[in-house]
C-alpha cells in the first residue's frame, strides 16, 4: 500500500512538468516570425556565382535598397497610347516621392516602352521600411496615380511584400487548419472525447517546446529560420507527435484491455513501443540533418530546425503521453472500450484478418499486382520538370506582383524589372557594357550611375561597378537562363567580373537543387538502412523495405508529374521540390514500416514467421492506417499558404504517405515478406529457423 502514491508521482509530475511547458512555452510559436526572414539570400546557393553577386550588390548599395518599379497602362481603352500629358505626370508623380518615408534617393523619369501604350519608373526603397513594406506600397500607389492610367507595382520590394502577405498569419491559420484537421480524424477514429484532447495536446506541448528551442537558436544566429521553413516545422511537429502517439496509445489499448491495470498497461506500452518509436524519430531527424550537407541555403535551414521538432515530437510521446494515459486509465477512452489485439492473425472477422487472409493464400500475386502498377507510374517521374516554378505560377492566388510584372513584360523587353547584374572591376566598365550589350538575348546594358540617372558616370564602390542588362525574354523562363549562360561566357569570370541577378539566380538554383539530390539521396538511403537493420537485427528486410519506399516515391512523382501539369496547371516545380518530397516521403514512409515490422518481428519471435506477419499486420493496420491518414491531412493543410512551393510539397507528401500506407505498407511489404517466409529474417536467428517453424528467439515477457 505504501507504494501506491509513489506510482501515481511520476505520471502526475511529467504532466505537470509538460503543462508548464505548454504554458510557459506556447506562445513562442506564434513568436517565431519575430526572428524569420523571408529574404532572397534564405532561397540561394552558397557559393554559386549569382550569390555573390548579391553579396557584391549588398556591399555596393550600402542603404540595401529595394527597387520598387511602377508601371503604367491606359486605363478602360485596350490598346490605347499613354499622351506626353499623362508621361508628365506620371514623372512629377514619382519625384513628389522623394524625401518621403521609406524612398531612398531620386526615383527615375517615367520611361514611355516603344509602343507608347506604357510607362515605367523605378523608386529605390530603403532598409529602413523593411517592417512598413505594405503600407509604404499602398501610399506609393495612391502617390502615383495619374488620371487616365492604370498604376502597377511590380520588382522586388512588390514580390517582397506579396511573400510577406502571403506568410501573415501563419503561426495562426496553419496552425489551426492543422489541429482541426487532427480533431476530426481522431474523433472518427477513436469514437472517444477525452483521447484525441490528450493527444492533441501532447502534439501542442511538443510543437511549443521545438519553437521555444528553434526561436532561441534563431536569435542568436545559430540557426535560419523562414517562412517555409516555419510551416513545415508546424505541420512535422503535429503531424510525427500525432503518429507517435497513436502507436503507443493503441498499444495502451490492447493491453488495458487484457490485465485491467492502467500501471502495467502503462508501462509494457511504453517499453513495446519504445524502440520503434526512437528507431522512427532517429530515421526522419538524420533524413532532415543530411540537408546540411546542400548548398541551398534554404534546405540547411530546414535540417536542424525539423530534426528540433521531431525530438520534441517523440519526447512528448514518450513522457506525457503514456503519463497522461496512466492518469486517465479507462476514462480516456470514454465512451469506448478497451479491446485487445485481434490474435487470431487471418482467422478474424474484421477488414485487417480479411487483409490477413488475403496476403497469406496469394503473396506472390499480390506483390507482382502491386509492384507493376508502382514502376509504370514511377515512369512519369523523370518528366517532372523541377527546373522552376515561373514566376506568374509563384502565387496560387492572384498577387499584385506578378499582374505587374506581367504588364511590365508586355511592353517593354522581357526582363525588365529582373535584370541581368553583372559586377566587374571599374576599369571595365564601358567594355563590359559593351560586351553585355552584344550578347544574344540582351536587349540593353547600362552601368548603375552615381545618381541614379542615365548619362552621370558609374557609382563605383570598393574599385566595383555595376551593369544592368535587361534581357529580351521573360526572367523565369529557360530562355533568360540559356542568355545567362552566354553573358557568363563572353564575360570571362577570371577576369573579375560576375553574372547575377533573378535569371541567374534561378539558373543556379536549379544546377545546386540537381547536385544536391545526387549527394543526398544515397546519404538518406544509407542512414535509413542502417538504422532498420539495427531495428529488426536482419538484412533482408531492411533492403526490401528501403527498395519499396524509394518505388513509392518514384510513382508518387509520377503521379504529380500528372497531376501538376494536367490538372493544376503547373508548368514547373521549385527545383528544391523533388529533394523535400524525397526526405519527407522516404523518412516518413520507413517510419509505418517500422511500425509493422517491429511489430511483426515480435510476433515471429513468439508464433514463427507465417503467424507473426499475419498477427503483426492484423494488430497493427488500423493504427498504422490511421496514422498515415493524420499525416497526409496535416501535410495537405499546407495548401492554406498561397505559394506554389508549398502546395507542391503538400500534395507530394500527402498523396505519397497514403499511397505508401494503403498499398506498400498494407499490401506489397507483407506479401513480400510472406513470400520470403523465414528468409526475410536473414542472417538473424529468426532466419535461420526452417520454413514454418517458431522461433526459439526467447519473446519478451509483456505482464
Amino acid at each position: 500500500m505504501a507504494r501506491r502514491p509513489i506510482r501515481w508521482l511520476v505520471p502526475a509530475l511529467l504532466v505537470l512538468v509538460w503543462l508548464a511547458v505548454g504554458g510557459g512555452l506556447g506562445p513562442f510559436a506564434g513568436r517565431l516570425t519575430e526572428v524569420s526572414t523571408n529574404d532572397q539570400a534564405a532561397f540561394l546557393p552558397q557559393s554559386a556565382e549569382s550569390t555573390r553577386v548579391l553579396e557584391a550588390q549588398q556591399r555596393f548599395r550600402q542603404d540595401a535598397t529595394q527597387p520598387l518599379i511602377v508601371v503604367w497602362t491606359a486605363d478602360g481603352a485596350d490598346g490605347a497610347d499613354v499622351t506626353p500629358e499623362q508621361g508628365a505626370a506620371a514623372t512629377r508623380a514619382l519625384a513628389s516621392l522623394r524625401g518621403t518615408d521609406g524612398v531612398a534617393g531620386t526615383p527615375t523619369p517615367s520611361i514611355p516602352s516603344d509602343d507608347g501604350r506604357a510607362l515605367q519608373g523605378v523608386v529605390q526603397l530603403g532598409p529602413d521600411v523593411e517592417d512598413s513594406l505594405g503600407e509604404t506600397l499602398d501610399r506609393i500607389g495612391a502617390a502615383v496615380a495619374v488620371d487616365g492610367l492604370r498604376a502597377q507595382l511590380a520588382g522586388p520590394a512588390a514580390t517582397r511584400a506579396d511573400l510577406s502577405d502571403a506568410f501573415a498569419g501563419i503561426d495562426g491559420l496553419l496552425l489551426g487548419v492543422a489541429l482541426i484537421t487532427v480533431l476530426v480524424i481522431l474523433l472518427a477514429v477513436y469514437r472517444s472525447v477525452l483521447l484525441p484532447l490528450v493527444i492533441i495536446g501532447g502534439a501542442v506541448f511538443a510543437l511549443g517546446l521545438a519553437c521555444a528551442v528553434v526561436y532561441l537558436l534563431a536569435d542568436r544566429d545559430i540557426v535560419r529560420v523562414d517562412g517555409q521553413v516555419q510551416g513545415i516545422l508546424f505541420i512535422l511537429v503535429i503531424g510525427a507527435a500525432t503518429d507517435y502517439a497513436l502507436l503507443l496509445t493503441a498499444r495502451f489499448r490492447e493491453e488495458l484491455a487484457t490485465t485491467g491495470d492502467r500501471f502495467v498497461a502503462g508501462r509494457v506500452a511504453l517499453r513495446r513501443s519504445f524502440e520503434p518509436i526512437v528507431a522512427s524519430a532517429a530515421t526522419v531527424a538524420l533524413a532532415l540533418l543530411a540537408l546540411l550537407l546542400s548548398g541551398l541555403t534554404n534546405n540547411r535551414a530546414l535540417g536542424p530546425v525539423g530534426a528540433i521538432g521531431i525530438a520534441c515530437a517523440a519526447l512528448s510521446a514518450l513522457t506525457f503521453l503514456p503519463a497522461a494515459l496512466v492518469l486517465l486509465g479507462r476514462a480516456a477512452l470514454w465512451p469506448a472500450k478497451p479491446r485487445p489485439a485481434d490474435g487470431a492473425g487471418a482467422g478474424g472477422r474484421g477488414i485487417w484478418s480479411r487483409v490477413a487472409g488475403l496476403v497469406d493464400r496469394r503473396p506472390r500475386l499480390i506483390w507482382i499486382a502491386t509492384v507493376l502498377p508502382l514502376a509504370g507510374l514511377a515512369l512519369f517521374a523523370p518528366q517532372l520538370n523541377a527546373g522552376g516554378v515561373p514566376l506568374d505560377e509563384t502565387f496560387v492566388n492572384d498577387a499584385p506582383s506578378v499582374a505587374a510584372q506581367a504588364t511590365l513584360s508586355e511592353h517593354f523587353p522581357g526582363g525588365s524589372g529582373q535584370p541581368a547584374v553583372i559586377v566587374a572591376p571599374a576599369g571595365r566598365a564601358a567594355a563590359v557594357e559593351k560586351t553585355a550589350a552584344g550578347v544574344e538575348g540582351v536587349s540593353d546594358a547600362a552601368a548603375v550611375t552615381r545618381s541614379g540617372r542615365p548619362g552621370d558616370g558609374p557609382k563605383v564602390v570598393d574599385g566595383l561597378v555595376l551593369v544592368e542588362a535587361t534581357l529580351d525574354d521573360a526572367p523565369d523562363g529557360d530562355a533568360a537562363q540559356d542568355t545567362v549562360r552566354r553573358l557568363r561566357a563572353a564575360l570571362a569570370p577570371e577576369n573579375g567580373v560576375m553574372v547575377g541577378g533573378y535569371s541567374a539566380q534561378r539558373y543556379d538554383t536549379t544546377e545546386t537543387a540537381r547536385t544536391d539530390t545526387l549527394l543526398i539521396v544515397p546519404v538518406v538511403l544509407a542512414i535509413i538502412l542502417l538504422i532498420l537493420i539495427v531495428l529488426l537485427r536482419s538484412l533482408m528486410t531492411p533492403v526490401l523495405l528501403v527498395v519499396t519506399v524509394a518505388l513509392n516515391f518514384l510513382a508518387t512523382l509520377g503521379v504529380s508529374d500528372l497531376v501538376f501539369t494536367h490538372v493544376l496547371g503547373f508548368t514547373g516545380v521549385d527545383a528544391s521540390v523533388p529533394l523535400y518530397g524525397f526526405v519527407f516521403l522516404v523518412a516518413l514512409g520507413v517510419d509505418y514500416n517500422i511500425f509493422l515490422m517491429s511489430r511483426v518481428r515480435e510476433e515471429t519471435a513468439r508464433h514463427g514467421a507465417r503467424e507473426g506477419l499475419l498477427r503483426g499486420l492484423v494488430t497493427t493496420g488500423g493504427v498504422i492506417t490511421s496514422a498515415g491518414v493524420v499525416l497526409a491531412a496535416t501535410f495537405a493543410a499546407l495548401v492554406v499558404i498561397p505559394l506554389a512551393f508549398l502546395v507542391q510539397i503538400a500534395f507530394i507528401v500527402a498523396f505519397g504517405v497514403l499511397l505508401d500506407t494503403l498499398v506498400v505498407r498494407s499490401l506489397l511489404v507483407p506479401a513480400l515478406v510472406r513470400d520470403l517466409d523465414t528468409r526475410a529474417w536473414w542472417p538473424s536467428r529468426l532466419g535461420r529457423a526452417e520454413t514454418g517453424q517458431v522461433s526459439r528467439e526467447p519473446a519478451e515477457v509483456s505482464r
